[in-house]
């Protein structure tokens, strides 16, 4: 058994590291960015560039790749576009490594919601979004198969030290509870 962690945007960084280290199982971060530290200088820049080099689209045809080529089972855990990529791929076939998954904060399953999971997700949603009515979607997806809703009272990037939404308390409970996975 192991963890991949697919990052948001922002890729691998040194505190998306220390959380994966504080996994007891084995644990490996997919990026967008094949490993490199980007380095961003604010969330905006971070976005462009995402938006421009990699999108959507390439990064979750990156994470099927990682998936089909693991050699054991794997939980996923996904952050923002990480947990959106997790998401598109779950209804495609050949995944049967995957046992479970966990998805916080994608703001783009709004534009999926006809997708049909195949394995066992774990959607943990903020408490409101800018962009669109959290509400809606989680009344969309509720008696989906295979997906489970929870709302936290935490705003998108509470798990991540580089966002200006990061809440200790949130990520220390989240981290707990992810360590029981």
């Amino acid at each position: 058994m192991q963890n991949m962690v697919v990052s948001d945007i922002f890729g691998k960084t040194e505190a998306l590291e220390e959380f994966t280290s504080r996994f007891t199982t084995p644990t490996e971060i997919v990026d967008p960015y094949n490993g490199e530290f980007m380095q961003f200088q604010n969330e905006q820049a971070a976005y462009s560039y995402f938006s421009e080099q990699v999108t959507l689209v390439k990064y979750s045809d990156y994470l099927y790749e990682r998936v089909q080529n693991a050699t054991t089972a794997i939980n996923l855990i996904g952050f923002s576009v990480g947990a959106s990529a997790i998401w598109n791929i779950s209804d495609r076939q050949h995944l049967g490594r995957v046992v479970s998954a966990r998805g916080y904060y994608s703001s783009q399953i709004r534009h999926f919601l006809h997708i049909q999971p195949h394995f066992p997700i774990n959607l943990i949603f903020p408490m409101s979004e800018q962009h669109f009515c959290v509400d809606e979607v989680m009344l969309a997806l509720k008696d989906r198969d295979n997906v489970t809703i929870r709302q936290v009272p935490y705003l998108h990037g509470f798990m991540n030290t580089h966002s200006t939404n990061y809440n200790a308390t949130g990520y220390k409970n989240e981290l707990s509870s992810l360590r029981n996975m």
